[in-house]
């Protein structure tokens, strides 16, 4: 069997492996509570509309209260008003926050696009493709400092979170997501040995080394000495934060002990540089592992997110 068909295998097996822990641990996962929802007024631009998503990416002003002037994306519950939206218009509509979710409602179009005006939020962008990664120093949840250099040679995949986050949606999701690509790579050693996860905290402050490994008991299988030998967590140096989060695209934004922030998500190839970015948290398990089984076979990626398909 050549290599290329000893890729197409292994990704074969790892795709079903990840679909059946999928489907066991679907129910588990998820509950939304309609309790305590918040309301928030929102202006803003529509940046990109993704019908089969049900999501619209906004270019908003401040939301008073709530969160500073961003583009970010937002879940739309009634999907038909959906149909009546173009990227350049400028909307009106409310912001609802449950304690497990936000979503988009009352949108009304206060002056449509004119067609001709270029798309706004255009900074609003994955990492770009191909850029080489800074040597980032990070610490881990066994207080040991971290350079991003000592993982060349491995495809690495990253994300974003912080251990306060109360929005399961949001942070305890993307662990989730980790979770489950973490137990279908340990199915393939020759993949595993390839790769690496790492959940980046950028609450340096509150996220210690033992807060940090308090978190993943939840997450990690306890395997004594190894159990972070493949999926670490870590935090980043105050004096590096602004640099990191600036380069992964990465939004922050602390009031109150509750930071509200973007999301971000991607894969380093084994020279170190970025192979593909996810923005959001409407990503899938299964369509990373097969990006993150193709950057360790030495494919080339294809693109960004679908989230940023145009």
């Amino acid at each position: 069997m050549t290599g290329s068909a000893k890729a197409s295998s292994s990704a074969a097996r790892l795709l079903f492996a990840l679909a059946l822990i999928l489907s066991l641990s679907a129910a588990a996962c998820r509950g939304t509570s309609q309790s305590q929802m918040r309301r928030y007024h929102l202006k803003g631009t529509v940046v990109q509309v993704d019908k089969s998503q049900r999501h619209l990416v906004v270019n908003h002003e401040q939301i008073p209260g709530f969160m500073a002037a961003m583009t970010m994306p937002y879940p739309v519950v009634d999907a038909r008003s959906l149909d009546e939206l173009s990227p350049g218009d400028q909307i009106a509509a409310d912001v609802v926050v449950g304690p497990s979710e936000i979503h988009l409602e009352n949108i009304v179009v206060v002056k449509k696009s004119d067609g001709k005006t270029s798309q706004p939020g255009a900074q609003w962008q994955p990492s770009e493709q191909g850029a080489l990664v800074p040597d980032f120093t990070l610490v881990n949840q066994d207080g040991k400092r971290l350079r991003l250099a000592q993982y060349r040679g491995k495809s690495v995949l990253l994300t974003f979170i912080y251990t306060r986050c109360p929005l399961p949606d949001y942070c305890p999701l993307m662990s989730h997501n980790f979770a489950e690509i973490e137990k279908a790579l340990m199915i393939s050693p020759e993949l595993y040995a390839k790769s690496h996860l790492l959940s980046i905290s950028f609450d340096s402050q509150y996220d210690t080394p033992q807060v940090l490994r308090n978190y993943a008991r939840e997450f990690v299988a306890d395997r004594g000495p190894r159990t972070f030998e493949h999926w670490e967590f870590a935090t980043i140096p105050a004096a590096e934060n602004s640099a990191v989060t600036k380069f992964f695209d990465v939004f922050t934004s602390e009031e109150q002990g509750q930071i509200t922030h973007s999301m971000s998500t991607a894969i380093l190839s084994p020279d170190g540089r970025i192979y593909k970015s996810y923005n959001g948290n409407d990503w899938k398990p299964a369509d990373v592992l097969k990006d993150l089984t193709s950057c360790a076979a030495g494919e080339r990626s294809k693109g960004v997110s679908q989230s940023f398909r145009r």
